[in-house]
């Protein structure tokens, strides 16, 4: 389950994620708390006579027709953005959301975003969902799930953002649903070259921590939870 502050941003952070888990049979779902309709849809405001449900429209079709390429379906909340705010309700809605799809990996932004206030609100209220959903994995008065690992997935500028990659995915295989996913985001369509690039960089990366030269492209992701194995 990949949750975002707005509608776009599980295209260019963790598409690639989305479609290699999707590839591999398992299911996802792509949650955003808003559309991003006030601070994320520049490029729709310059239409003449716009207004704020169109573009929430127009948004809504954009992220829909993307997760499909990707293999997962979509939901927002439609919380309102710039400022995103959740309230004691909104934060139930959520965990209700976590709760409802159980998913083995939940992945968001990271706590700290200096030019995105949205963002690192995203973050806190997914941490908070996420335990309540899970009961701190004991026995709860209410139906809990699993706890499912926590990532971050990597913002625009990761040096700004408390980001440091520990996990590499190889999305090699799935790239060309990654690049007809973002062509579906028209009201970001300047994002499409800066992720292109990151894709290309964070493959080189890959490959030169494992060795592995068929690595082209792949996304990076911290981990925020322990990983519990059995052996190393």
């Amino acid at each position: 389950m990949v949750i975002g502050a707005h509608s776009a941003d599980f295209v260019w952070r963790a598409g690639g994620l989305i479609a290699v888990t999707t590839a591999a049979g398992g299911e996802a779902r792509v949650l955003a708390l808003s559309y991003g309709e006030r601070g994320e849809s520049g490029e729709l405001w310059k239409e003449p006579g716009q207004t704020v449900e169109r573009v929430k429209e127009i948004r809504h079709g954009e992220a829909e027709r993307a997760a499909a390429a990707l293999g997962a379906d979509f939901l927002c909340l439609d919380l309102g953005d710039y400022p995103l705010e959740l309230g004691k309700e909104d934060l139930v809605s959520l965990a209700d959301q976590i709760r409802d799809f159980a998913p083995d990996v939940l992945v968001t932004h990271t706590d700290r975003d200096p030019f995105n206030p949205d963002h690192a609100a995203a973050f806190f209220a997914v941490e908070r969902s996420r335990a309540l959903a899970a009961g701190a994995g004991v026995p709860s008065s209410f139906a809990t799930v699993e706890p499912p690992e926590l990532l971050l997935f990597e913002p625009h500028q990761p040096e700004l953002c408390n980001f440091k990659p520990t996990v590499f995915v190889d999305i090699t295989p799935v790239y060309e649903q990654k690049q007809a996913a973002m062509a579906e985001m028209k009201a970001q369509s300047y994002l499409v070259t800066y992720y292109s690039q990151r894709a290309e960089q964070r493959g080189n990366h890959a490959r030169r921590s494992s060795g592995r030269a068929e690595i082209r492209y792949a996304e990076a992701f911290q981990r925020v939870t322990p990983q519990v194995v059995d052996a190393l």
